[in-house]
């Protein structure tokens, strides 16, 4: 007997259930972000794989180790993308996007895909939905793009919602400061752990993640990115609070926030929801100035973020997304009047409503059963002696034409 077939791990299926919480987030993104003029753009599931190792930093996690790499019939280097930013910045520069009135502000909704261990609300293909402002250095677009975030997590009402808020300078600043925080590492060595240790030439910031203990314990004294900006730096990080402040939006400064990629600078901001647990990061981001100069491109200054689709829905209120709502159920005592039934859900449809149709041969008893099921407003039931319409909510049924039912219903609904 052959073995069961099941999606890999760190994948999953998309059941219809899941599905209909998925569109919130789709329905939600698009109406905030497309009120504040971001438009939609998707990119391929595979890149160059030179992209991501010039873009995200060959010193990262994501590029010495999750990347899903493979090599195509012509000998090419492909990736399946692991985070969206670079790819925006790609198609930005390829279709001379640059051309356009600046910031060019754009957004997504797409799967990616990263080797870790698989885990709730981390797995090895995952959703995003994140957005890109391109062409703009002022601190207002940084602003609004926290915002923009913010209003959508509470739009779907994810729990528990904090946001950390911190600055890495200019690149400039960072690589002063680098060499100071290396020199501290170096200093209290025997006390890091083994990965951090690996990483004091290549990424030394990343020594603020480490849940190490003795790392962790060398880490609260080290010097801070933050109190070396320099005078722009801080009026720009000032900045950025002082709108936020004006949003009344709450946030908390983390002089130890760092990001993953190395194309951060000056702003960093990420949201965490305490109903989350351990894996509490639900979304953040901030700005990269040098990225796109990194791929090819004249010096471009941009900002954008990135939430895991997968985190929203377990941070958010179950009961948040209702089920689909259903105007109409079509009903028939006899298979006699199949053909008017279909005739009615289609022009239902075509009216605007969301209507089904009895497909599996039940009773008359069987299909007002599932009429209940599914929440249909109204039920239509064909027989010998026309069309019995019953309105669920007040109880109430009237006998038509079955040619009437959908203009009954219409009127229905708009009392």
């Amino acid at each position: 007997m052959s073995a069961k077939l099941q999606a890999p791990r760190g994948t999953y299926d998309v059941l219809p259930e899941e599905a209909t919480r998925r569109a919130a987030v789709e329905a939600a993104a698009a109406r905030i972000l497309g009120a504040a003029g971001y438009r939609r753009i998707e990119t391929p599931a595979f890149e160059a794989t030179e992209l991501f190792a010039r873009g995200v930093g060959s010193s990262t996690d994501i590029v010495q180790k999750e990347m899903y790499t493979f090599e195509d019939g012509g000998g090419r280097s492909l990736t399946l993308r692991p985070e969206g930013t670079a790819p925006v910045c790609r198609a930005y520069l390829e279709h001379g996007m640059q051309k356009l009135p600046q910031p060019v502000k754009l957004w997504y909704l797409s799967s990616f895909f990263r080797y870790e261990r698989a885990q709730a609300g981390r797995q090895r293909q995952f959703w995003q939905v994140g957005t890109e402002a391109i062409g703009s250095a002022d601190p207002a677009v940084d602003a609004e793009s926290i915002v923009l975030l913010a209003e959508l997590l509470d739009a779907l009402g994810v729990r528990e919602v904090r946001l950390r808020l911190g600055s890495l300078g200019t690149a400039e600043t960072r690589a002063t400061y680098r060499e100071e925080l290396q020199a501290y590492l170096r200093a209290h060595e025997d006390r890091l752990s083994d990965e951090v240790r690996a990483r004091i030439d290549q990424n030394p910031l990343r020594a603020f993640d480490a849940d190490h203990p003795g790392t962790r314990e060398v880490m609260a004294a080290a010097p801070r990115l933050l109190d070396r900006l320099s005078g722009e730096d801080a009026d720009h990080f000032a900045t950025v609070c002082a709108l936020l402040d004006g949003a009344a939006l709450t946030y908390e400064v983390d002089p130890t926030l760092v990001r993953g990629l190395d194309y951060y600078a000056r702003t960093v901001f990420e949201f965490t929801s305490d109903a989350l647990g351990a894996q509490s990061g639900v979304g953040g981001g901030g700005r990269y100035d040098g990225l796109i100069e990194q791929l090819g491109g004249p010096p471009t200054p941009g900002v954008g973020w990135a939430a895991g689709v997968e985190r929203i829905l377990l941070a958010a209120d179950q009961s948040h997304v209702g089920e689909p709502v259903v105007d109409l159920f079509v009903a028939y005592a006899g298979e006699e009047h199949r053909a008017a039934g279909f005739q009615i859900a289609h022009e239902a449809r075509r009216a605007g409503l969301a209507a089904q149709l009895e497909l599996a041969g039940r009773s008359v008893k069987g299909q007002l059963k599932q009429a209940d099921r599914i929440g249909a407003r109204y039920v239509a039931i064909l027989g010998e002696e026309g069309a019995t319409v019953k309105d669920s909510e007040s109880g109430g049924q009237e006998t038509v034409e079955p040619g009437a039912v959908v203009h009954h219903v219409l009127r229905g609904r708009s009392l």
